[in-house]
C-alpha cells in the first residue's frame, strides 16, 4: 500500500469484552511512568482521553505529565498481588472497561497469564499468554523462525555447564535469559557478552544464579553497532499490519551493545519488511509490536533477534513520521475505526540525556566528527521527553535521572551494605 493511502479500515478486535455489561470505554490505565509510559499518556491525554498512571518510585516521569489525571503507586508482589491490585483498582476506582496499557516485559506477563481475570474488568491491549508464548519465549522464537525460514545468529540452548564447556560456538558470543521478566542483573542488562570460553563458563555460571538454567541461551554476535540494527513496528490486528513504519536504531547505549536505543532514524528497508509481516501473520498477532533485527555485512542478511510485543522505547517517533501508534492502538481495542498507514522516512527521535554522552565517547574514540553529528540532528526530530504542551516532565527528567543513579551508587555503595543502610 502507497505511503498516502489513508483508507480505514473497520477492525473487530478479538477477545476485547470487558464485563457482561460490555460499557463504553471512558479511559485508560497505564502500568508504568517512565518515559514509554510518557509518550502512551500524552498521545492519549491529547486526544482527550482520561490517563491514570501506576508509578514506580524511580521512574514518575508519566506521573508528573499535565496529561495524567491521577497517579498511584504500583503495588509491589507476586503475579497474584498484583492481578488482584488491578481487579481492586477497577472495581473501587470505577475503571470498568478501560484500556489496559503494559509498558514492560513484567506488565505483559501479568496481564497475558491473567487475560481472562483482568479482560472482566479492563479492555486489553495485550493477548493471552498462550497466543505471545511463542515470541515472548525466545526459545519458541528461535523455533518459529525456524518453520518461516527466517534468518537469525547461531543460537545455543546447553542443557548443562559442561555442555557449554564443550560448546562449539563461534565467539564472541553473548549469554541472555530466554525470558526477561523477574528483575535481575543479568534481565536488567539484558545479555552479557564474552570473547572467549573461560569468560563464557564464568558468566553461565552467574546467570545460573539469577534463573533456571533452562533459560540461558547463548548466541553468536552479529557483528555491527547501532548503524546495522533495524526494527518493523506495526500496529497490527488478527496477523495484519495496520499501521507500521521501519527505523534503525543508529546510536545506542552502550554504543557496541546497546541496552536501549538513544537516537533513531524511519527509513525505508524492504529487507526486514517480508520477514516481520510474516511472522506476525504467522502468530495471527493484535495489538502493537516491535520487531527486532541485524543486518549482517558478512552475507547481507537481516537476522532477527527480538520480539517485543508491547510499547518499545522510542515509540513516540512513530507520531511524528505520521502514525500514532498509542492512540491508534486505543481506536483499534475501543472498536473504532483505525486508518491504514505507513510512517514516512527521514524522520528522528533522540532521547538527549543519554544520547549525548554516547556521542561524545564515539567522539572522542574517533567513530563519529562532530560534523557528522551535527548532520544528524537535522530535523524532523521528535524529542523523546520535553514537549512545549507538556514541558515538566522535560525539565526534571536530568535532576530525576540523576537522583535516580545517586540512589543505586548509594545501594551499591559497602558502607551502605555493612551498616544497613
Amino acid at each position: 500500500m502507497d505511503a498516502t493511502d489513508l483508507d480505514v479500515l473497520s477492525v473487530n478486535t478479538p477477545e476485547v469484552a470487558v464485563s457482561s455489561a460490555r460499557q463504553a470505554t471512558s479511559g485508560a490505565l497505564v502500568t508504568a511512568a517512565d518515559y514509554r509510559a510518557l509518550g502512551i499518556v500524552r498521545s492519549l491525554g491529547r486526544h482527550g482521553v482520561p490517563v491514570w498512571v501506576l508509578k514506580k518510585t524511580e521512574q514518575p516521569l508519566a506521573s508528573i505529565s499535565r496529561y495524567a489525571q491521577r497517579s498511584l503507586r504500583w503495588v509491589t508482589g507476586d503475579d497474584a498481588t498484583k492481578a488482584g491490585f488491578l481487579v481492586d483498582l477497577a472495581e473501587k476506582q470505577g475503571l470498568q472497561g478501560w484500556v489496559l496499557f503494559p509498558t514492560d516485559d513484567e506488565a505483559v506477563g501479568l496481564v497475558a497469564r491473567n487475560h481472562h481475570l483482568l479482560g472482566k474488568r479492563f479492555r486489553l491491549t495485550t493477548p493471552p499468554w498462550s497466543e505471545i508464548e511463542r515470541i515472548c519465549d525466545k526459545r519458541f522464537l528461535h523455533w518459529l523462525a525456524k518453520d518461516l525460514n527466517l534468518d537469525q545468529p547461531r543460537t545455543f540452548f546447553p542443557q548443562s555447564r559442561s555442555e557449554v564447556a564443550e560448546l562449539e560456538c563461534p565467539f564472541p558470543v553473548i549469554v541472555k535469559p530466554a525470558l526477561r521478566e523477574a528483575l535481575n542483573k543479568l534481565t536488567a542488562e539484558k545479555a552479557w557478552l564474552t570473547e572467549d570460553r573461560p569468560a563464557l563458563l564464568k558468566r553461565y555460571d552467574m546467570a545460573c544464579s539469577l534463573i533456571s538454567p533452562e533459560l540461558i541461551m547463548i548466541q553468536e554476535v552479529v557483528p555491527g553497532r547501532g548503524e546495522a540494527q533495524f526494527s518493523y513496528a506495526a500496529l497490527c490486528a488478527e496477523g495484519k499490519p495496520v499501521a507500521s513504519l521501519v527505523a534503525r536504531r543508529t546510536r545506542q547505549f552502550p554504543m557496541d551493545f546497546g541496552r536501549f536505543s538513544t537516537y533513531v532514524e524511519t527509513v525505508e528497508e524492504p529487507g526486514v519488511v517480508g520477514p516481520a509481516v510474516r511472522l506476525i501473520d504467522a502468530i495471527r498477532f493484535t495489538g502493537l509490536i516491535e520487531i527486532e533485527f541485524k543486518r549482517d555485512r558478512r552475507d547481507g542478511g537481516f537476522k532477527l533477534l527480538d520480539v517485543n510485543p508491547r510499547v518499545w522505547g522510542w515509540h513516540t517517533l512513530g507520531d511524528r513520521a505520521g502514525v500514532d501508534f498509542s492512540y491508534q492502538l486505543w481506536r483499534l481495542i475501543s472498536g473504532e475505526a483505525v486508518p491504514e498507514v505507513r510512517g514516512r522516512p527521514g524522520v528522528r527521535w533522540v532521547r538527549m540525556s543519554t544520547d549525548f554522552p554516547t556521542v561524545w565517547l564515539e567522539v572522542l574514540r574517533g567513530r563519529l566528527s562532530i560534523r557528522d553529528y551535527l548532520l544528524s540532528m537535522r530535523g524532523p526530530i521528535e524529542p523523546a521527553i520535553f514537549a512545549l504542551d507538556d514541558p515538566l516532565p522535560g525539565l526534571l527528567e536530568l535532576p530525576l535521572l540523576a537522583r535516580m543513579l545517586a540512589q543505586r551508587l548509594l545501594r551499591a555503595a559497602p558502607w551502605c551494605s555493612r551498616s544497613g543502610v
